[in-house]
């Protein structure tokens, strides 16, 4: 069934009022939340497949994630979904004012590769529990994972509730020609660009999540050895494929080498020294990919990893000093396992370096200096972000997660999930027991 076939379908499902119902919207997530179960070892192995990722990344990070989301979501939906009542001004008595959350419709989600299964299935949650129908359109570039998703998508759910359609470049145009309700999209600027140049076509409203350069800023209060831990975490990653994984390293001059010291011993304490024998150290998505984050390594730079296995497409868990805002490095979102470490004197010289730049999808701050952490995070503009840790704020279901500027637009997980595919309506509902002449 093509696109237009399926949408059209959608719609008339839509028409038939039964996505409005909180307790069907409900009973959906727990099917939902049932098939990622039976489904968690075929998940796993195509996750393997595509990424290299380990049974515990491949949980944490993917479907133990996308679980945490349904279950936060069954918790609080009726909450979520109840009419919220609103002050009646003195012109309006007699009268009940409130606003309420009805679904979009029928709304398009496009998911990436680098978390195919969180970012498919996270979305897939919030529309479902807003009372949308779905089409959901996962990446050509995590082939294994799409095609499970797919078999587990199509035996959970009717076609015309919820459809997965796969495929790549030709099936992306196709579906973005159709006019849908709204579109939420996670991937890179330049395809968010497409999106929503498309969707401006039909006037559709985007949820766009993008990426750009997260900067990690670490001044001379932080805990060298607790900061090294932490960025050496989120930046390593899933072999650094993650939007909110640190880009690179703003550090104080003064402990810039005890913090490259700290990070090459975290290397060696979570990845062993020899990581490209690492069975659980995952692998870089495409040749593609892989040849363009060699491209950004300058040899002279390089003071820890570097090594490469071309076959395998992976690539030590690296660390560039000496870096300048000139070097290729610093010219494009990494996307891979390299870190570039700047340095800077004085802590008040950040927001003026961050404002001449992209506004990033996450920052943070190691830092023990309170005035410190209040002036960066009130100065500087950013998506989202961590004091003393990497990446976690996106695994927060109670807080919304997005981007700004070039990083993106628009929020989502938990009640923001369920706002973002939902249109916030204002009623006056007056009655009839009294009516004043103008």
């Amino acid at each position: 069934m093509g696109a237009a076939e399926l949408l059209k379908a959608q719609r008339e499902y839509f028409g038939t009022g039964t996505t409005l119902e909180v307790g069907f919207r409900a009973e959906m997530l727990k099917r939902l939340k049932r098939a990622i179960d039976k489904y968690s070892l075929r998940i796993e192995a195509a996750l393997k497949e595509d990424l290299g990722k380990s049974h515990m990344e491949s949980y944490m990070c993917e479907s133990g994630l996308a679980k945490g989301e349904i279950s936060y979501l069954l918790r609080h939906i009726r909450h979520f979904a109840r009419e919220k009542r609103v002050i009646t001004p003195v012109p309006q008595f007699f009268s009940r004012c409130f606003t309420r959350y009805a679904p979009y419709g029928s709304v398009l989600i496009m998911s990436p590769w680098n978390y195919p299964v969180l970012l498919t299935l996270s979305p897939l949650a919030d529309a479902i529990a807003a009372g949308n129908t779905a089409i959901v359109k996962p990446s050509a570039y995590s082939p294994a994972t799409s095609r499970v998703l797919s078999e587990m998508i199509g035996e959970t759910f009717e076609s015309r509730y919820v459809a997965v359609v796969t495929g790549g470049r030709a099936e992306n145009s196709d579906l973005l020609e159709q006019k849908f309700d709204m579109i939420f999209f996670t991937g890179s600027q330049a395809v968010g660009r497409t999106v929503m140049e498309r969707a401006a076509k039909h006037l559709t409203p985007v949820v766009l999540e993008l990426g750009g350069k997260s900067p990690c800023v670490v001044d001379e209060t932080a805990d060298i050895p607790l900061s090294a831990r932490r960025i050496v975490w989120g930046k390593y990653l899933n072999c650094g494929q993650t939007c909110v994984a640190p880009d690179y390293v703003l550090c104080q001059r003064g402990v810039k080498d005890e913090l490259v010291a700290a990070v090459k011993k975290e290397i060696g304490q979570q990845f062993g020294e020899r990581p490209l024998e690492n069975e659980d150290y995952g692998k870089i998505v495409n040749r593609k990919h892989f040849e363009r984050i060699l491209g950004l390594l300058d040899e002279n730079k390089i003071v820890h990893g570097g090594k490469y296995d071309r076959e395998g497409l992976r690539i030590e868990p690296t660390v560039m000093d000496n870096v300048t805002w000139d070097d290729a490095v610093m010219g494009q979102e990494i996307f891979g396992p390299v870190l570039p470490i700047l340095t800077f004197d004085r802590v008040e010289e950040i927001p003026g370096m961050m404002r001449d730049r992209q506004k990033p999808l996450a920052f943070y701050v190691f830092s023990t200096n309170k005035q410190h952490e209040k002036m960066l995070l009130s100065r500087c503009a950013f998506g989202g972000g961590c004091v003393n840790d990497t990446v976690i704020h996106l695994a927060v279901p109670g807080m919304g997660f997005g981007g700004v500027g070039e990083s993106g637009m628009g929020s989502y997980h938990g009640r923001d999930g369920m706002r973002a595919f939902s249109h916030r309506e204002s009623i006056v509902d007056k009655k009839r027991i009294l009516d004043l002449p103008m």
